[in-house]
C-alpha cells in the first residue's frame, strides 16, 4: 500500500464520522456511525476478565470495522434496511476491501464472512454488543427523539443475541430492558403530571 493509498481508504473511512445514524446522543445531537462503532468497540475491550475463551482483540477489530460499507452506503436503521439495501452494503464493503494490499484484504473479508456467518463466539459477541451499542443509546437519548415502535423493540432488540454469548452480557441486556421500561416509566409520569 502506497502512502496516497493509505490516505485515500482512510478518508473513504473518515466519511463514517458524517454518516449519521437513527439515533441521537444524550443531549439529542445525531449519533454518527464512527461514535456507534467506537462504544461498541470499548465494550468489547472491558470484557477483559469476562470473556474466557473468547478472543476479544478479533471482536475488537470486529467492532471497529463492522460498519465500514456504510461509510459509502450510509446508515439505514435496522427496521426499515430490506435484503437489497444489505446487499448494497456488503458488495460497498467488498469493492473498498478490494482496494487493501495483500494479505490484509483477504484477511478482512475473512473476517467480515465470519461476522456474518454467526458461528463462531466472536462473531457472537461482536453482534450482541452491536445491538446492545444501540439499545442504551437510545436509553440515554432523550425520549422525544424515539419514534412509536422503539417503546417495544428496545425491550427486545438483541436479546437473542445476547442471549448466545457470555452471562456478563446476558446481565447487561437484562439491565437495559429494566432502564428502558424506567424511562418509558418517567415519561409516563411527566405527562400525567403536565396534563393536570
Amino acid at each position: 500500500m502506497t502512502p496516497r493509498e493509505y490516505i485515500a481508504f482512510l478518508q473513504v473511512a473518515g466519511k463514517l464520522k458524517d454518516h449519521t445514524r437513527h439515533s441521537v446522543s444524550a443531549r439529542g445531537r445525531e449519533e454518527s456511525v464512527a461514535e456507534h462503532s467506537w462504544r461498541t468497540a470499548l465494550m468489547a475491550m472491558l470484557l477483559a476478565g469476562e470473556a474466557d475463551g473468547v478472543d476479544l482483540p478479533k471482536v475488537v477489530q470486529m467492532c471497529i470495522l463492522h460498519d465500514l460499507g456504510e461509510a459509502v452506503t450510509g446508515d439505514i436503521p435496522s427496521f426499515e434496511k430490506t435484503q437489497a439495501d444489505a446487499l448494497r452494503e456488503h458488495a460497498a464493503l467488498f469493492r473498498l476491501l478490494d482496494k487493501l494490499p495483500e494479505p490484509l484484504s483477504t484477511q478482512w473479508r475473512a473476517l467480515f464472512l465470519e461476522m456474518e456467518q454467526q458461528q463462531t463466539p466472536e462473531a457472537k459477541l461482536y453482534k450482541a454488543l452491536d445491538k446492545l451499542e444501540a439499545v442504551l443509546q437510545h436509553n440515554e437519548a432523550p425520549l422525544s427523539s424515539w419514534i412509536a415502535l422503539e417503546y417495544d423493540l428496545n425491550q427486545r432488540y438483541g436479546l437473542a443475541e445476547a442471549a448466545q454469548t457470555l452471562p456478563f452480557i446476558q446481565a447487561v441486556r437484562a439491565l437495559a430492558v429494566e432502564d428502558t421500561l424506567q424511562k418509558i416509566q418517567m415519561e409516563s409520569k411527566e405527562q400525567i403530571t403536565e396534563d393536570r
